[in-house]
């Protein structure tokens, strides 16, 4: 019998439990630092599908980051699991705002601007198109006063500037054509640059990050039945983190939440940090506001779980030095948090600093001299329970304690530091193609009087490289061979070749050099798998450069223009920018390595020790002259915060936030300094005066316990094509396509394979919405076309024309073949989940058919119909099989309907039966997913064994791994 929901068991405050069974209307909860908010959204989630009998499907919840909405879905599975209740989590609309307004879009995408197949563009795409629309921007009148005193900076500076001013107007839904009718000149030019902007994304069928919103926004007002729909479905909503949504977001809730307006929102505007990106904190303070009086609650969460007393005195004495009143109103919520009463700490000071005078190398020696001296005693059992937090891990002194860390063997975790380029595995890539093309200098110098910094940061590469082969000649002599052959070829280019740099780029890992950086075994450290995951990046930014540039080969006609595009533009954007490194492991704090991180990055996140830095720091002004007009003269609402007081409320809270991240040891750490740019600043010396030195008698090292940094909570999703099949197929393409998210070059057979599948689907969706007298070849033909254009786009791969007139046929007999029998089609499309303890196993069945009350269901495969007696064949159909068995089984207990059939369906069969089809065997279904447990248990282990593996053409012949399997691990192809 399933265990019963009982919320007393769960032994939580009333506060808490208040906050989880308040399920109508609209709620708001102040959650302080460590205060269990999570553990408050699971059991929300819980309570309304288990005790409110809510269908997933009815409830929306909304996360700050994507690793927030996974470590959710874990927790809120595995509940669902501990009560034996069976839900399809697929249907919770859960994620990021972005995330869940982009489904939004891709569900009624009919009714937007958008094409199949558009474009998410993310920063880096975003700030680039703008980059390469600047010299039509520059022409518009009065650009030089947008600019001000900017006006003579590069056109990378001037893009960065408009980046920011065009994700301001977005999020503040401000219209253009108001911008374009200011009284005022550079505002009016503004409008005009967002113009060509906007222009240029629809006409390229792409989104950025903002515009996903505003499209959104857009949407809802415009098309009453859909809003109508929308609100019909989701009947809770839920969002985390509020004090960071914009005003775009808080729109789009209010509206999504109806009359019933059962929307909870949950947050601290302690800890706003994101003013930049556009986030109000007026969302928070004024919720309550968008309510008739006393109909919205409101309910406190004070109480930290987290942290040493000390440290909660710390911190609230920290926020009490900032006068949060003007003018009579209050910027902040009156709350003091209080630490727990249910357990006993130490009177040893748990707020400390560790500094020094003199030089910034006497105070890394400090720091290091405290670390070794826990390390010695054994009070830190790995340096990821430290976490250094600073304003810019950018900044040459923190990038200098980094080095100095790392030269005494500390390994220091630091992503965002931007040190891609200094990396030598990246350096000898770029060595590696610079190389190939000799004339590369004269191709790129186009005046003798010019001289780019970063031509020398290319010399340093070319040196590198070829160092390296000097230094073991015999070793290399290899490449030193393909290389001096590639060269010669393009010294001048006489024909067109058949490639572009991401395939130099993929046939460099053959040889030793670069095979060492792909050998590393993934169970090692996350500090020595640094360079293969640098590896895989730089393969995503050649490939993002050849479709950002359209080029597909090499050719005597482009290759001068590709080479300056990609090193004097492309290259050096990337270079002068900084590159952020992977990041995302399944540790936030890689066991062996101090964390180097930004007070932003740490939000949400705990660590037993938290150093922090930047105390020379002072509130800045963080607006222009255009935020003033834009705040006063265009957005909605009256101006909120002072302006002039923001920059004080803005410091207070991020150094808040920073301060509240430790569990057992808040560290102050600074080089002090007297005098002009004195260290610590006069807003930190009240409360630094009086913290005792580590040195000091009063500090008692010893006494000091920490905890273990906690494992990160996540239940990884699995879909069957992407994940479990190609794992079967091959080990090492799982490996390195989705373990370490190489990007592959795409080939014609993806855009064929795609295309025929998209125009079934259409032919599906017009049969499912009653327009069945549409499916005419004619429409079908347009349909095609349509779709085609925009994979184009998408992939800049273009098909030959008898490829293309191949796949239209296989669109047109599966009309002709089934034109009498679209009266069997029940759905198209269907998500379906399977919840397990250690993962969660999704996919999506494409066409649901039936009669006589049972169903059927089809998965189309854009190919050949395989030979049943192949014995490679039969392996590859058991495994579709075995897919199809779990679609059944999650079909039945979603829908309530017994299937009778599955089928195959191979869009490529000419005159043979194109289906294979299977019985459903419930005998079959445990067998089915243990073996599926087992595919999983392998990925998670990171098993990539290719013992069993043959390696043949066909499963190897478009991979772009098939160089290095041939040389690194001579397997056959």
């Amino acid at each position: 019998m399933a265990p019963i929901y009982n919320i007393d068991s769960l032994n939580l405050e009333p506060a808490k439990i208040q906050a989880i069974t308040t399920t109508e209307g609209s709620l708001l909860i102040i959650a302080g630092p460590g205060a269990g908010k999570t553990l408050t959204l699971v059991e929300r989630i819980v309570y309304l599908i288990v005790v409110k009998n809510t269908p997933p499907e009815h409830i929306l919840v909304a996360t700050f980051t994507t690793k927030a909405a996974k470590e959710l879905i874990t927790r809120v599975s595995n509940r669902l699991l501990e009560l034996d209740v069976k839900v399809n989590l697929n249907e919770i609309y859960i994620g990021t705002l972005h995330s869940i307004f982009l489904r939004i879009l891709e569900e009624n995408r009919a009714f937007t601007r958008l094409k199949r197949n558009y474009r998410l563009l993310d920063d880096f795409d975003q700030k680039y198109l703008i980059y390469r629309l600047i010299r039509n921007m520059q022409k518009v009148e009065d650009f030089d006063l947008l600019m001000g005193k900017a006006i003579k900076a590069n056109n990378w500076q001037k893009s960065l500037i408009l980046y920011k001013l065009f994700g301001k107007i977005s999020e503040e839904g401000i219209n253009t054509k108001s911008l374009i009718t200011s009284s005022h000149e550079h505002i009016v030019a503004l409008g005009k640059c967002y113009d060509i902007y906007l222009e240029e994304l629809q006409n390229s069928n792409c989104l950025d990050f903002s515009t996903i919103q505003s499209e959104t926004l857009y949407l809802l007002l415009n098309q009453t039945d859909v809003l109508k729909q929308i609100q019909e479905q989701i009947k809770y909503i839920m969002v985390d983190e509020y004090q960071d949504t914009n005003t775009i977001q808080e729109k789009i809730l209010l509206l999504l939440a109806g009359d019933k307006q059962n929307i909870c929102v949950v947050g601290d505007d302690d800890q706003a940090l994101y003013r930049f990106r556009g986030a109000s904190i007026r969302n928070i303070l004024e919720f309550q506001k968008n309510f008739p009086k006393g109909f919205c609650k409101k309910i406190e969460l004070s109480i930290n779980y987290r942290s040493h007393p000390d440290i909660i005195n710390f911190y609230n004495e920290w926020m009490r030095l900032c006068d949060w009143e003007h003018e009579g109103q209050f910027f902040r919520y009156h709350k003091e948090i209080k630490p727990r009463q249910d357990k006993e700490f130490n009177n040893n000071p748990s707020v400390i600093k560790v500094s020094s005078v003199g030089t910034y190398e006497h105070w890394y020696e400090e720091i290091y001299a405290f670390l070794m001296e826990l390390k010695s005693k054994k009070i830190l059992t790995d340096f990821n329970q430290v976490a250094f937090l600073v304003r810019s891990v950018k900044n040459e002194h923190i990038v200098g304690l980094a080095h100095y860390l790392e030269e005494q063997g500390i390994n220091v975790f630091s992503p965002r530091s931007a040190l891609f380029f200094e990396r030598k595995e990246v350096k000898l890539v770029l060595g590696a193609i610079i190389f190939l093309f000799p004339t590369l200098s004269d191709v790129l110098k186009w005046s003798d009087k010019i001289n780019l910094n970063v031509w020398t940061y290319y010399d340093e590469c070319k040196l590198l490289f070829a160092n390296e082969l000097r230094a073991d000649r015999q070793k290399h002599n290899n490449l030193l061979k393909w290389c001096k052959k590639k060269a010669f070829a393009h010294t001048p280019l006489k024909e067109n070749t058949d490639y572009v740099f991401s395939k130099l780029f993929y046939e460099l890992l053959q040889f030793p050099l670069f095979q060492e950086f792909l050998n590393v075994d993934l169970h090692s450290k996350v500090y020595d798998q640094r360079a293969v995951y640098n590896m895989a990046l730089m393969s995503q930014l050649l490939t993002k450069f050849e479709y950002l540039q359209n080029i597909t080969i090499l050719s005597v006609d482009n290759i001068d223009r590709s080479l300056r595009n990609f090193f004097n533009e492309y290259l050096r954007f990337l270079y002068d920018g900084g590159i952020v490194e992977y990041e995302d492991f399944d540790e936030y704090a890689p066991s062996n390595c101090i964390s180097f991180m930004t007070i932003h990055q740490s939000k949400g996140l705990e660590f037993p020790i938290v150093i922090t830095d930047s105390l020379n720091n002072t509130p800045r002004k963080q607006y222009t002259d255009i935020d003033t007009i834009l705040q006063n003269e265009f957005s909605e609402k009256p101006p909120f915060e002072p302006l002039e007081q923001v920059k004080f409320y803005d410091f207070y809270r991020l150094y808040y936030t920073a301060y509240s991240r430790p569990q057992n040891l808040l560290v102050l750490s600074a080089r002090e300094k007297e005098g002009r740019g004195r260290t610590p600043s006069k807003y930190f010396a009240p409360l630094y005066k009086k913290l005792p030195d580590w040195r000091s008698d009063v500090f008692k090292l010893d006494q000091l316990q920490l905890k273990q940094v906690k494992s990160v909570n996540i239940k990884k999703q699995y879909s069957f094509t992407s994940h479990i099949l190609l794992y079967e197929n091959c080990p090492l393409q799982y490996k390195f396509y989705k373990a370490l998210e190489f990007s592959p070059v795409r080939n014609a057979a993806v855009v064929f394979g795609i295309l025929v599948h998209q125009t079934i689907e259409d032919i599906h969706k017009h049969i499912l919405t009653g327009k069945a007298d549409l499916v005419k070849n004619d429409n079908i033909k347009n349909w095609f076309n349509d779709n085609y254009l925009t994979l184009i786009k998408r992939f800049r791969t273009y098909l030959a024309p008898a490829q293309k007139n191949a796949a239209l046929k296989q669109v047109l007999n599966y009309k002709e073949r089934h034109k009498h029998e679209w009266h069997l089609i029940k759905e198209a499309e269907v998500e379906v989940s399977l919840v397990k303890e250690e993962y969660i196993l999704k996919g999506t069945i494409d066409l649901i058919q039936g009669s006589n009350n049972t169903v059927e269901i089809v998965d189309f495969k854009g190919e050949k119909k395989p030979d049943i007696n192949n014995p490679d064949d039969k392996k590859k159909l058991e495994r579709y099989r075995r897919q199809l068995e779990i679609y059944a089984h999650l079909v039945e207990e979603k829908q309530k309907h017994k299937v009778s059939k599955m089928h195959l369906y191979y869009t490529g069969a000419n005159n043979e039966n194109p289906f294979i089809s299977f019985s459903k065997s419930d005998a079959t279904i445990t067998k089915t997913i243990k073996n599926f447990d087992e595919v999983v248990h392998k990925i998670e282990s990171k098993n990539y064994d290719m013992t069993n593996i043959v390696k043949n053409n066909k499963l190897c012949g478009n991979c772009d791994f098939r160089y290095y399997c041939h040389e690194a691990n001579n397997l056959t192809i």
